[in-house]
This record gives structure tokens, sequence and C-alpha cells, in this order.
């Protein structure tokens, strides 16, 4: 079974995400609303991938990425980070940050699934 942690402060993409996973064998999806939700998830619990939206109140998904990086304990969890900002500027700022992958909102589910996959592929 693979554990996917969602980040996104929005609740209508955190369900569409959930959504378009739902229907993947082997897959297991938990969500949070903040990245200071998801630091404490990810110190605690333990995951194969992070999801998380760039912009988010408390601790941005940036931030959420730098940390997970930074941790020698959790430095080689994959990291997909997902925004509304389509600039190249931004998907390379994610990348040098060490992010797996970059997805641009909107996305479909098939978009999704096929970033998942090549991230899990490329471990």
């Amino acid at each position: 079974m693979r554990r996917i942690l969602v980040a996104d402060d929005s609740p209508a993409s955190r369900s569409l995400v959930a959504s378009a996973l739902s229907d993947v064998a082997g897959v297991e999806v938990a969500r949070v609303s903040s990245g200071v939700e998801a630091i404490k998830l990810v110190a605690t619990d333990s995951f194969d991938l992070v999801l998380t939206d760039v912009n988010m109140p408390d601790i941005n998904g940036l931030e959420l990425l730098r940390f997970i990086k930074t941790n020698e304990r959790l430095s080689a969890l994959p990291v997909l980070v997902i925004s509304t900002d389509t600039a190249e500027a931004e998907r390379l700022r994610a990348l040098s940050l060490g992010a797996d992958g970059y997805l641009a909102k909107p996305f479909t589910p098939d978009q999704l699934r096929a970033a998942i996959e090549q991230v899990f592929s490329s471990q």
C-alpha cells in the first residue's frame, strides 16, 4: 500500500486529488489543510509521497518542501508540488529546492496520476 499525503488549504482541491486517486489500487490518501499539519504528520507517520500546494496560509508548499528535503530522516521522501502558478520560474524554483515533480493547476485526474506514476517510477 502506497501512502500519499495531500497538503492543500482548499477543500475542493484535496477532494479532487483524493477522488482522482480513489480508483488507483494500492493507494491510500491522507489529507491536511496546512503546511504545519503536514510537517506534524510527516514527522510522525510514514508516507511514500507528499503532494503539496504552493499557496497555503501558514507554511507554504515550498517551505514544506524545504523542511522535508533538509531533514535527514525525510530527505528521500518524494514531493510533488502543485500550483496555480504556471510560470517556468516557479517550476524551476520548486525543482531547485528538491521537488520530484511540478504539476500546474488546473489538471485532469489523468495528468495527476501520470505525474505521480512518473515520481514513483523514477525512485
